[in-house]
């Protein structure tokens, strides 16, 4: 029934985060038409959490070390915005996107779900 997910990333530079994806970190991609790129992204999961409130939602970018990860993008210029921390569930981080926000990233502990 679902084949994929697909997420977006809003910004008034999209121009520069594009780039970005592609350039630095390396996703190939496609124009849709119009120059509007489609990514390709590594295989995903989804979790759901419980919250007070309004829900909301969140992007991360996963990796198998964060040690080795976070140093190949800083050696390609990449500002890391935040150091490791050690949750329970992962070692997460975040970089800076071209457009001044943060893009969390982690690598996690938790079991993965089964890739198909």
């Amino acid at each position: 029934m679902i084949n994929g997910l697909h997420a977006i990333v809003f910004s008034p530079e999209a121009e520069k985060v594009r780039a970005f994806l592609g350039d630095v970190l390396e996703l190939p991609s496609v124009d849709a038409g119009g120059g509007w790129l489609i990514f390709a992204a590594p295989p995903a999961e989804l979790a759901v959490h419980p919250a007070n409130g309004d829900g909301h939602h969140e992007l991360y970018l996963m990796c198998d070390d964060i040690n080795a990860t976070l140093a190949e993008l800083a050696a390609k210029g990449v500002e890391i915005a935040s150091g490791v921390s050690d949750q329970r569930w992962g070692l997460v981080a975040a970089i800076r996107l071209p457009d001044g926000t943060e893009l969390p990233i982690y690598e996690p502990r938790h079991p993965l779900p089964p890739r198909g």
